[in-house]
C-alpha cells in the first residue's frame, strides 16, 4: 500500500459522488480552507492550557470533517453527508455562552499574541473566517444548500475569539488592546 494514488496528477480531484473537478474549483478551495481551519485548531489545541479548550476543539475538529464531507459531496449526495444542523449550531452557541460567563469581553479590538495558545486560536479564527467566506460563496452559487454550514462557521469564529480570551486569562495575562493604552 502507498500513501499516494497519483489520481490527481492531471490537476483534477474527485468529489464525493460522480465526477471530478479542477483542484482550483471553488468547492475544492472551500474544502482546502476547512482543512486548514481544522489544522489550525489542532495546533491551537496542542498549545492551549485551559481545561475546557481541548474537549471543545476536538468536537469542533470532528464537526469540520463532517462539514468538509458535505461540501465535497455532489449535490445529489450531499444529504448523505449532512451532519451539521441546527443542533450543532446550538451546541457551539452554548459552548460560547458558557465561556462568556468566565471571561471579560474587551470593549475594543484586541491584538493577538499574549499567549501561545491565544495566538494560535486567533490564527485559527482568521482561517475559519476565510473558510466561512468560501462556503458562503458556494451557498450563494447554490452549490451547497445547507444554511447551517454558514451559521456554524460564523459561530465558530466567535468561539475561537472567546477561547483566545480564556487562554490569556488562564495564563494570567491581560489581553492587549489594539488601541494604545
Amino acid at each position: 500500500m502507498t500513501f499516494y494514488t497519483a489520481k490527481g496528477d492531471d490537476g483534477k480531484t474527485g468529489l464525493l459522488g460522480a465526477g471530478r473537478v479542477p483542484k482550483y474549483h471553488a468547492r475544492m478551495e472551500a474544502v482546502g480552507t476547512l482543512d486548514e481551519a481544522s489544522a489550525a485548531l489542532g495546533l491551537a489545541r496542542a498549545q492551549c492550557s485551559a481545561v475546557q479548550t481541548p474537549r471543545i476543539l476536538v468536537a469542533v475538529q470532528r464537526d469540520l470533517y463532517k462539514l468538509m464531507a458535505e461540501v465535497a459531496a455532489t449535490p445529489e449526495n450531499a444529504e448523505t453527508f449532512r451532519h451539521i444542523d441546527d443542533e450543532r449550531v446550538k451546541w457551539i452557541e452554548h459552548e460560547t455562552d458558557e465561556l462568556s460567563k468566565v471571561v471579560e469581553m474587551p470593549r475594543e479590538f484586541i491584538l493577538p499574541g499574549d499567549t501561545l495558545g491565544g495566538a494560535a486560536l486567533s490564527m485559527a479564527r482568521a482561517v475559519v473566517r476565510r473558510a466561512e467566506r468560501r462556503v458562503v460563496e458556494l451557498f450563494d452559487g447554490e452549490e451547497v444548500i445547507n444554511p447551517h454550514l454558514q451559521r456554524y462557521l460564523n459561530r465558530l469564529s466567535s468561539l475561537c475569539f472567546v477561547l483566545e480570551l480564556l487562554e490569556n486569562q488562564n495564563a494570567g495575562r491581560k489581553t492587549s488592546l489594539a488601541k494604545a493604552e
